[in-house]
């Protein structure tokens, strides 16, 4: 038997933790049901750390106030452990009110505390669970809101909730991937331009005025370019008046750039070179048709109808070129014919995902297919960043070295000549 260290809610609602022996997870969630307690985690030792929300959030009771706020927006982990713990609370037994109440008391975060509180109060005046969802609709979206009414209409609202938290779960991981694989570039160019500046401001002068004092000889045409480069920086972008039309101009150029790619056209644009630029254009692709497939997957197995599931796959895609292409898929369901003859015309979706939907198609699986498809394209996202940053970071280091590399040679180049003629 292993030890097993719990979080759980007593009868009245108060949290606990503690040691459990157990032979599995599922037999110590047992024992503490035999005991009166409703466990939020479950934890085998060496295997794992309990949250440290849950406890956090029973010391913050006291300090902050017992409603909360709402109208706010929350981040995607905030609503994620919301999602799994009031899974958990329901699959233990609790009652859907109960639960509400319980987790807005351990609730650290405010808008949360304040959003949970205005459900529990919601529920109890009689609506029901998806109806009070639909009320706070900058936390839940349509694909929450509709995949809870399917479980309330089924009567398996902790399954459909913990399928929820974990279709979150996959999609923070893989939006992780995604921002990680774009970071390191941008890090590597922040610190080449933060060299380039330093050396072209305060080394380079030094030099040029060192050379300036030895006579006057011909420099090098690397070392000339230099030194005009450094004398530009210093002369004119640095003074202050053209350093604020500089900034000011490079904002106007990124507020027009936003406000562009908030039309439709703009939108349009930027989500199809999304698709086609080189190295990042594939993982886009990928994440998307993962995105795409679990979605429509996770809300077809939990009961909610295809013509519906198509709509909200299509408005939470989050690219116009992959919303369209649904978009004619829902037609022709809508007409009574497959889905594979407009996933196929719509040239974004691979031969082998357009293979595996008819297949699901043909034997009546296509839920279980569209989640198997995902679960492919989660690894294949996961193998290209990690290809991508094995790329990237050579060629990073390359460019780096070729930009330092160039600016030494070019200052160093001329003591060489001074040094040589000496020597004759």
């Amino acid at each position: 038997m292993a030890n097993f260290q719990y979080i759980a809610l007593d009868a009245k609602g108060e949290q606990t933790t503690g040691t459990v022996e157990a032979d599995s997870e599922a037999d110590a969630v047992a024992k503490l049901r035999t005991q009166g307690l409703y466990p939020t985690q479950v934890v085998q030792d060496g295997k794992g750390k309990l949250s440290a929300g849950g406890k956090k959030g029973g010391a913050a009771r006291g300090k902050k106030k017992a409603k909360g706020s709402t109208g706010g927006r929350v981040k995607p982990k905030i609503l994620m452990i919301f999602t799994r713990q009031l899974a958990t609370l329901i699959d233990s037994g609790l009652p859907l009110l109960r639960g509400l109440t319980v987790l807005a008391k351990g609730e650290p975060n405010q808008i949360m505390r304040g959003t949970v509180n205005s459900l529990a109060d919601s529920v109890q005046s009689g609506s029901t669970f998806s109806e009070s969802l639909a009320q706070h609709p900058r936390i839940f979206d349509k694909l929450y809101v509709n995949m809870v009414k399917a479980g309330e209409l089924g009567g398996v609202l902790e399954v459909v909730l913990t399928r929820l938290a974990e279709y979150q779960e996959k999609a923070h991981k893989l939006k992780n991937k995604i921002v990680a694989a774009m970071v390191y570039p941008v890090i590597v160019m922040f610190i080449a331009v933060a060299i380039l500046t330093f050396l072209m401001l305060f080394i380079v002068p030094k030099f040029k005025d060192m050379f300036a004092d030895m006579g006057g000889a011909e420099l090098p045409k690397i070392s000339q370019v230099v030194f005009g480069f450094s004398e530009f920086m210093l002369s004119r972008s640095f003074i202050l008046p053209n350093a604020v039309w500089i900034l000011g101009g490079a904002f106007g150029m990124w507020v027009v750039f936003q406000f562009w790619g908030r039309t439709k056209g703009g939108r349009r644009v930027l989500d199809t070179m999304k698709l086609k630029v080189p190295l990042f254009g594939d993982i886009q692709r990928k994440s998307a048709i993962a995105r795409f497939s679990r979605t429509l997957g996770t809300l077809v197995t939990s009961g909610v109808p295809i013509l519906q599931a198509l709509n909200i796959t299509r408005e939470t895609a989050g690219n116009v070129v992959i919303s369209d292409a649904i978009g004619k898929v829902h037609e022709s369901v809508k007409e009574g014919e497959s889905i594979v003859q407009p996933l196929s015309g719509s040239g974004v979706f691979p031969s082998m995902v357009i293979s595996m939907v008819d297949v699901g198609e043909e034997t009546g699986q296509l839920p279980e297919m569209l989640l198997k498809i995902a679960d492919v394209y989660d690894d294949e996202v996961d193998n290209a960043v990690t290809a991508l940053t094995s790329v990237l970071e050579p060629i990073m280091i390359v460019f780096l070295a070729l930009v330092v590399g160039s600016i030494v040679f070019a200052l160093f180049l001329p003591l060489i000549k001074i040094i040589q003629t000496m020597q004759e």
